[in-house]
C-alpha cells in the first residue's frame, strides 16, 4: 500500500478533487473532531489537513494560525506516504523535520502525531494531526483514539460526496447543482458569457413504473443519465432535480446552441433500448432557458425552464420548447 500511495500521485490528486473539499467553508463535523482531539489527547494543536499539489490546507484547525502552507514544508506530506500513523516525539531531533519553519518558529511545533486519511480506494488525501509545542510521547491508546477520529473524517467526507451525487443515477444532486447554478450566474454577471439551462423529464414515467415495476423504472432513469453523460461537453453538467426530472447546465451556450443541444439529448434518449425490452421506448420532454439578469436566483432560472418543459408536455411530449422559440422540436 505504501508504494501505491507514493507512485500514483496523479490519481491521488484526482481522488482529492472528486471530494470537492479544498477551500470550502468551515463545517461543524470537522470542527468538532479537531476540538475533541485537542481535548482528549491534551494537545494545544489539532488539524484536519488535506494535501494538494503544492500546498497543505487545513479544513479545520485549533491552535494553528495559518489556513495553509507550502506542501514542501509540511510534516503531513510525509504522513500521506504510508497508511501507518506518523509518530514523531521530537521534530527537532529528526533530520527530516528539524529545519522546517514550523519547527524553528516560535512557538515551535515539537511533537507530532498524524493519521493518514485514506479512502477505500487506497488514496491518502491528507491527515488528522495532533501536535504539541513540547517534545512528548504518544501512547498506543492515544494513537488508537486518533485513528478512530480519522475514520470519522473519512466517513464524513463520504457522506458529503454522496450528498453531491444522486445515489441511483450518479447525476449531480439538486443541492450541489444549485451551487453550480450560482457559480454560473456569478460568472455571467462578471464576464457576460452566455449560459443556458435545460430541464427535462421522462414522459409517462408513472405508467412505466405501473406497467413494468420500479426496477425497470430505475433502469430507465439510469439509462437516461448514462446517455446524457456520453454527450456532455467539458463543463456541462447533468443533475437529477427529483423523481424523473433532470437538468442540464450548458455553459458557453447561446439560445440556438442550447436548443440544438437539448434536441440532441432528446433524440439520443429516444434511441435508448433496454436489454430484454427491445420494443420499449423512452422519450423525454425538454424546456430550455438561457440566463438573463432578470432571474437573479437559481430557482427563478429553473422555474423559467420548467415553464417551457410544461409547455412541451402539453404540446404532445417528446419535444423541446424554449423561451422565444416559435417552433417546437420533436
Amino acid at each position: 500500500m505504501t508504494e501505491i500511495l507514493l507512485r500514483d500521485e496523479a490519481s491521488r490528486l484526482a481522488a482529492l478533487a472528486e471530494y470537492e473539499i479544498m477551500d470550502t467553508a468551515s463545517e461543524k463535523p470537522f470542527e468538532r473532531i479537531v476540538q475533541l482531539v485537542r481535548t482528549l489527547l491534551g494537545v494545544p494543536m489539532a488539524t484536519v489537513t488535506f494535501i494538494d499539489k503544492d500546498r497543505q490546507w487545513f479544513k479545520a484547525r485549533r491552535g494553528v494560525e495559518h489556513s495553509e502552507t507550502e506542501r514542501k514544508v509540511a510534516v503531513c506530506d510525509h504522513t500521506i506516504r504510508s497508511i501507518q500513523p506518523l509518530v514523531v516525539p521530537d521534530l527537532r531531533a529528526d533530520p527530516r523535520f528539524r529545519e522546517l519553519p514550523a519547527v524553528t518558529d516560535s512557538p515551535p511545533i515539537q511533537s507530532y502525531l498524524g493519521i493518514p486519511l485514506v479512502t477505500e480506494e487506497g488514496f491518502a488525501l491528507g491527515a488528522l494531526c495532533a501536535m504539541d509545542h513540547q517534545p512528548r510521547e504518544f501512547d498506543p491508546e492515544q494513537i488508537a483514539l486518533l485513528r478512530e477520529f480519522a475514520g470519522l473524517v473519512i466517513d464524513w467526507l463520504e457522506m458529503r460526496r454522496i450528498a453531491q451525487t444522486d445515489f441511483l443515477t450518479g447525476a449531480m444532486a439538486r443541492r450541489s447543482f444549485l451551487k453550480e447554478l450560482n457559480k454560473e450566474i456569478a460568472r455571467h454577471v462578471r464576464h457576460r458569457r452566455p449560459v443556458a439551462l435545460a430541464v427535462f423529464d421522462v414522459d409517462h414515467f408513472k405508467s412505466v413504473n405501473d406497467a413494468y415495476g420500479h426496477g425497470v423504472g430505475d433502469e430507465v432513469l439510469k439509462a437516461v443519465v448514462s446517455t446524457c453523460e456520453k454527450s456532455l461537453r467539458s463543463g456541462d453538467i447533468v443533475a437529477r432535480l427529483g423523481g424523473e426530472e433532470f437538468a442540464l447546465l450548458l455553459p458557453e451556450s447561446d439560445a440556438s446552441e442550447a436548443f440544438a443541444a437539448a434536441e440532441r439529448f432528446r433524440t439520443e434518449i429516444e434511441a435508448i433500448r433496454l436489454p430484454g425490452l427491445p420494443d420499449f421506448r423512452i422519450t423525454a420532454s425538454f424546456g430550455v432557458a438561457t440566463f438573463i439578469d432578470d432571474y437573479g436566483y437559481p430557482d427563478q432560472w429553473i422555474a423559467a425552464a420548467d415553464g417551457e418543459l410544461y409547455r412541451a408536455k402539453h404540446s404532445g411530449r417528446n419535444r423541446t420548447c424554449m423561451i422565444g422559440q416559435a417552433e417546437d422540436g420533436g
